[in-house]
């Protein structure tokens, strides 16, 4: 798939502009859908994007439209860039539009909260002769706008669909590469944002840097074992898609999760925070672990202290508390 082609963005947010910049800068055709008329009517007229990434003017000329339709048309791979939760709604909005044959790439992290589903188990649902993919790893939405290198890893079931997404989506400052362990990849995108919660909650109750480091470390171990009962393979967990995700979204106040988790450990409002997709995840990534037998007491921690059943100081000492053990156990 080399060569310029038309890709549809779907999603007008931050990480749906960034992406689209990026695939104007590989030489493709763009089209980016986003909902809110103010936001298509930013980026068409004054090439910002305002309400999602401030300060960013790009000199591409990305065209954005409303209409979802006119979006899709002719395209020959759709990248969905909404959140989680939405993206069930998405799917179920874009299906009698969808381009036949062309693949579609999830770009979001997340775990569906009624039905415990990954995201590519949703849109196998709702386009069963779509291909499906999924794009995740180490990157913030500001970078890529900018411009600045990233890699991410493209992950399909199958070996060859996944090698040419990765060809089609890398440009000049995005680097893709390729997996068939879409599992892995999409559990490991998604349980890192939870993982994010506790680690800045750990950093906003002022608990030293020693403990951030701690919880970082033990908590890779809990994404390990959750993805290795998803039947992940250990290569993709050790990779951009798991722990290069997770020491990104884990170190800096720019990933919404773990400033969330730094308001949790300051005790400040969470009112009208951005998006944290870790907070949706939390539930139900603890039940599916319960589940499946899985011991994930940092992300069982983090579950209680959302839904106010433990503070952050309760949570730390239960976790300083639990017996004794090998560290490889």
């Amino acid at each position: 798939m080399s060569g310029k082609h038309r890709i549809t963005v779907l999603g007008g947010g931050a990480w749906g502009t960034a992406l689209a910049l990026s695939m104007l800068r590989a030489g493709h055709d763009v089209s980016l859908w986003a909902r809110d008329a103010e936001t298509v009517e930013a980026i068409n007229t004054r090439r910002e994007n305002p309400r999602y990434l401030p300060g960013i003017r790009f000199t591409e000329n990305l065209r954005a439209t409303g209409d979802v339709p006119a979006a899709l048309a002719g395209s020959d791979c759709v990248l969905a860039v909404v959140p989680a939760q939405a993206m069930r709604g998405l799917l179920g909005e874009i299906a009698p539009a969808m381009p036949k044959a062309a693949p579609l790439v999830l770009c979001a992290k997340g775990i569906e909260r009624g039905t415990g589903k990954l995201l590519s188990q949703i849109a196998a649902d709702i386009l069963p002769d779509t291909p499906i993919a999924a794009l995740s790893g180490p990157s913030f939405a500001t970078d890529v706008a900018r411009g600045l290198p990233t890699a991410v890893t493209i992950a399909a079931e199958d070996d060859g669909t996944a090698s040419r997404l990765a060809t089609l989506l890398s440009g000049p400052a995005l680097r893709c590469y390729s997996s068939s362990d879409l599992i892995g990849v999409e559990v490991g995108g998604a349980l890192k944002n939870v993982l994010a919660i506790a680690a800045g909650a750990v950093a906003g109750a002022g608990l030293g840097a020693s403990a951030q480091a701690a919880i970082v470390t033990r908590g890779f171990v809990e994404l390990r074992r959750v993805a290795a009962a998803f039947g992940a393979e250990p290569e993709t967990v050790m990779g951009l898609s798991g722990l290069g995700d997770l020491i990104l979204t884990c170190g800096s106040a720019q990933s919404r999760n773990f400033a969330y988790g730094i308001a949790l450990g300051r005790g400040d409002s969470l009112e009208g925070r951005p998006l944290a997709e870790g907070v949706s995840t939390a539930g139900i990534a603890a039940q599916l672990a319960h589940d499946r037998g899985v011991d994930a007491p940092i992300i069982q921690a983090v579950d209680r202290i959302l839904r106010r059943e433990m503070t952050v100081a309760e949570a730390v000492a239960a976790l300083l508390s639990r017996p004794l053990k090998s560290e490889i156990n």
